[in-house]
């Protein structure tokens, strides 16, 4: 098989050396999903500057809207723009919930490196012939794979759940050691979509559970999906300006920053950057209706995205100056 990009050439890196480097040091690398050039521009200038290693989350339904040929290309220019910075953060581009191994297999084939089979859906048995498929392919091009165990609650592009299903401790061995993958995402808590809680309720993450999983597979890279804090900031400016959100809170920073000094090496966030992306571009409308240049509203969603993950990679991820800062 020719493949049409492949990854390195585009100056990407896998995450394999990225979650070692994130487990030996107790911090959690950032997966930020992103839609389109303003949306990666924010992500990697935040993560340059910071001195953070990232991930570049795709969904299907996001690398649908922006074209195959594109995503790749922005990658490419994800990692020109940090290295323009003087910065030397590894960039990897990452298929968020691949859904099939056909999905899968076209995103390798378009310099993406690494992909994550979601089986999570299946039974033990399909979720794990799945996703050993999918490494076993992946892993002749060097790239990384990602299952999930378990089964979180909300809606993410095409993937709904109603309920929570926490990932069993007693099947993470059998599961990692059957199917070959890099990285497992389980579920312990965490919720996809804007509207994840309640206010008034006490988000939690089931730390017992994590502890548990930690000494079924030490060292082994565990993922935390649907880990946004559904910033109530954002929340209130995207409503100041006309916007309608149903009143959500997400998880607190401080449950996801004591689980990163654990073994959770990668943790993902979407729904926080589109509120603060949203709530810089209503602001803009808002307070100048007069304003029709792209430039000036979707500039000012990317700089209230990019300064909102500046402050999570400190406060959460941990992973500041992990590799050298750039400056813009």
């Amino acid at each position: 098989m020719t493949m049409k990009y492949n990854y390195k050439d585009l100056g990407l890196s896998n995450t394999k050396e990225m979650f070692k480097h994130a487990n030996e040091n107790g911090y959690a690398v950032p997966a930020f999903n992103f839609n389109n050039m303003e949306m990666m521009q924010a992500i990697v200038e935040g993560c340059a500057e910071m001195g953070s290693p990232v991930i570049l989350q795709c969904s299907t339904g996001a690398r649908t809207y922006m074209g195959k040929e594109t995503v790749p290309m922005l990658a490419m220019a994800a990692v020109k723009i940090a290295r323009s910075m003087g910065s030397d953060i590894p960039i990897a581009l990452h298929l968020d919930h691949g859904p099939s191994l056909e999905a899968i297999k076209d995103c390798i084939d378009y310099g993406f490196s690494s992909v994550m089979i979601d089986g999570s859906h299946y039974d033990f048995e399909k979720n794990i012939a799945i996703s050993k498929e999918a490494a076993e392919y992946a892993h002749k091009f060097d790239v990384t794979v990602e299952a999930e165990l378990g089964v979180l609650a909300g809606v993410e592009d095409d993937v709904v759940a109603d309920e929570h299903v926490f990932t069993q401790p007693e099947e993470v061995e059998e599961f990692v050691s059957r199917t070959g993958v890099d990285s497992l995402a389980i579920a312990i808590g965490t919720s996809h979509g804007a509207h994840k809680f309640k206010p008034g309720t006490d988000p939690k993450l089931k730390h017992e559970i994590l502890s548990e999983i930690e000494t079924k597979i030490p060292g082994f890279p565990i993922v935390l999906h649907g880990s946004s804090a559904v910033p109530q900031e954002f929340v209130a400016t995207i409503k100041e300006f006309g916007g309608e959100l149903k009143d959500a809170i997400g998880i607190p920073d401080s449950e996801l920053r004591g689980a990163t000094k654990s073994a959770v090496a990668k943790i993902n966030v979407d729904t926080d950057g589109r509120l603060a992306f949203t709530a810089g571009v209503r602001e803009v409308f808002g307070t100048k209706p007069g304003e029709f240049d792209p430039r000036k509203y979707l500039g000012n969603g990317k700089s209230k995205m990019k300064n909102y993950y500046k402050t999570k990679i400190a406060n959460v991820f941990g992973s500041e100056g992990a590799y050298k800062k750039g400056t813009m």
